[in-house]
């Protein structure tokens, strides 16, 4: 199986460090994009900026998504993201710190695929991400685009 790409938007770096750790010890190969904000996650999405010459052909096989992040926030990323012919059938998982049910509503309403609260636990939380990538990049049937 050839490397599937992650796009990671977070914006406090010690969690991109624990998720990068799991999934690059977990089960699934795969190369993860970081990018701190939702503007240059949309940057990434749809190759403009820094991003431009991205190979559209190198579109991510997953999308984790914080919610609270600056300037352009999470539900925004997800909205541009579900808002898009070639970017709708993506799958988004929110891994944020939020418990918030309101956050949770709003996610589902937007097109979230799933939502995760970061768990505090270095261990769990690890495993979490690993499970997090066999399920999407390995179990999950998306369509053919």
């Amino acid at each position: 199986m050839t490397d599937q790409t992650i796009l990671l938007v977070e914006d406090n770096e010690d969690d991109v460090e624990l998720a990068l750790h799991a999934l690059h010890r977990g089960r699934v190969p795969s190369r993860v994009v970081t990018v701190p904000n939702g503007e240059r996650a949309l940057d990434y999405l749809f190759r403009t900026g820094p991003y431009a010459d991205r190979d559209p052909d190198e579109m991510p096989a997953l999308v984790l998504l914080d919610i609270k992040l600056p300037g352009i926030s999470g539900f925004d990323v997800l909205r541009h993201l579900r808002g898009d012919r070639d970017t709708r059938t993506i799958p988004a998982v929110m891994l944020t710190a939020s418990e918030d049910e309101s956050d949770v509503v709003k996610c589902y309403e937007l097109g979230a695929n799933s939502y995760i609260c970061k768990p505090l636990d270095l261990a769990h939380f690890s495993a979490v991400v690993d499970e997090i990538g066999l399920h999407w990049l390995t179990a999950n049937r998306p369509p053919a685009v």
